[in-house]
């Protein structure tokens, strides 16, 4: 009896070892992937479907490949035009690996000190070196983890960037603890920009309004200059009053254009309850034959800020040179920093909260998912977005639908 239960025990341990095999397995810390790509050394992930690096400095998501088993892959994200350049010195620690995605908080410039706390722009955890946790894979889950401690307001940010094998698409998971008090934070996914006009067409889920910067965005007296009316208020992406009067307003659906000038905007979203699913954004590079989309929690995540960079920077280290679109899913006043955003504001006025509260005794999680589909001849841009369960129908204006494995319910979840 007891030579069979010792033999019954060690089948079980067989089996659950087998499983264990199969199901997940992980890297310590030292036996990270780590390669110099544009320069920063960078954490890679990969699945047939898509390679990720993403920078041990300031955790940018880029170069991101989807589609790499295809004859045709794409690199949908902006990598700054210093980064393989000889090394100078930079007015912010975020312009060092600039690149891709990443994850702000506090979101903005903040050009002021609050409480105490002075954050440079975008907060420590964009330009300070985070550690790497490991990766491990679990079913069909790739997912690498990193984390950073922070010093002006001490807390810990965990990032989890999640793969699933067969799909094209970017799970991630910011999870922030120990931190007290209000603070504006997002992401700040910046995609590369053809430079022939009009090639790349912008639609949003349905958003309350829209609103320019109402400051000095770019400024002549430092060789900066921006096209659009500050502070003006607005319902279509289609309709955006510009600087000059007698101009026609601006089609924001349809970039690049007005070379030569900086912009930033902020649109305001649908809450969940309203349009029954995730907000999201979309860009359609016609060209190219792809979409780029983002979807997020309005909830937490309730705006998106466009930095549209059109060679409208002639300073260091921009020179010129810059062309991306910033599509940058926050809950913030524009780009202004804690301050602006934990104070009374244009959009606190109007009923939009611009900063989240954190409690130290319970973690913050924002999760966040990105992909892109290829898009068919004739598909021109999108008009809507169907959800069902575990996939996206994208729907063109045009009437053609592609539908893609996304599943977009880890928003709500966290989990895959």
């Amino acid at each position: 009896m007891k030579l069979l239960q010792a033999s019954r025990q060690a089948l079980i341990l067989l089996v659950v070892f087998a499983f264990s095999a199969n199901t997940a397995t992980c890297c310590r810390a030292d036996e990270a992937a780590v390669r110099t790509v544009h320069s920063q050394p960078s954490f890679i992930v990969t699945t047939p479907q898509v390679e990720l690096a993403v920078t041990e400095i300031g955790g940018h998501m880029a170069p991101v490949t989807f589609f790499r088993d295809s004859g045709k892959p794409v690199q949908p994200y902006y990598v700054s035009p210093w980064q393989d350049e000889k090394p100078t010195v930079m007015p912010a620690p975020v312009l060092v690996p600039l690149r891709g995605d990443f994850f702000c908080m506090p979101f903005g410039s903040n050009s002021e000190e609050v409480g105490g706390e002075k954050h440079p722009p975008h907060g420590e955890i964009v330009g300070t070196k985070w550690k790497f946790a490991g990766t491990k894979k679990l079913a069909d889950v790739t997912t690498l983890t990193m984390s950073i401690e922070t010093h002006a307001r001490q807390g810990r940010v965990t990032k989890e960037l999640s793969l699933v094998d067969g799909q094209n698409v970017i799970y991630s998971r910011d999870t922030i603890d120990g931190f007290a008090g209000r603070v504006p934070l997002g992401h700040h996914a910046t995609l590369a920009m053809p430079d022939k006009e009009g090639t790349v067409r912008l639609v949003a889920s349905p958003f309350r309004f829209g609103m320019t910067y109402p400051g000095l965005f770019g400024d002549p007296k430092q060789r900066e200059y921006q096209s659009l009316q500050p502070g003006a208020k607005w319902t279509s992406l289609a309709k955006v009053p510009v600087a000059w009067k007698g101009e026609p307003d601006a089609d924001l659906t349809k970039l690049p254009a007005r070379q030569g000038h900086a912009d930033l905007i902020q649109l305001v979203n649908e809450p969940w309850e309203k349009t029954h699913g995730p907000a999201w954004m979309t860009a359609t590079f016609t060209d190219a034959g792809y979409l780029w989309f983002s979807l997020k929690d309005p909830a937490v995540l309730n705006s998106t800020v466009f930095w549209i960079e059109n060679h409208g920077r002639h300073g260091h280290p921009w020179n010129g040179r810059n062309n991306c679109l910033g599509l940058e899913d926050v809950t913030s006043y524009f780009a202004d920093g804690l301050a602006a955003s934990t104070r009374e504001n244009m959009l606190t006025k109007q009923g939009v909260a611009t900063a989240i509260e954190l409690k130290p005794s319970q973690p913050t999680s924002v999760n966040y998912i990105q992909g892109v589909v290829k898009i068919p001849d004739g598909f021109e841009m999108v008009q809507t977005l169907d959800f069902g369960p575990g996939q996206v129908t994208f729907v063109s204006t045009t009437g053609k639908r592609v539908v893609s494995a996304v599943r977009h319910e880890f928003l709500k979840s966290g989990k895959l």
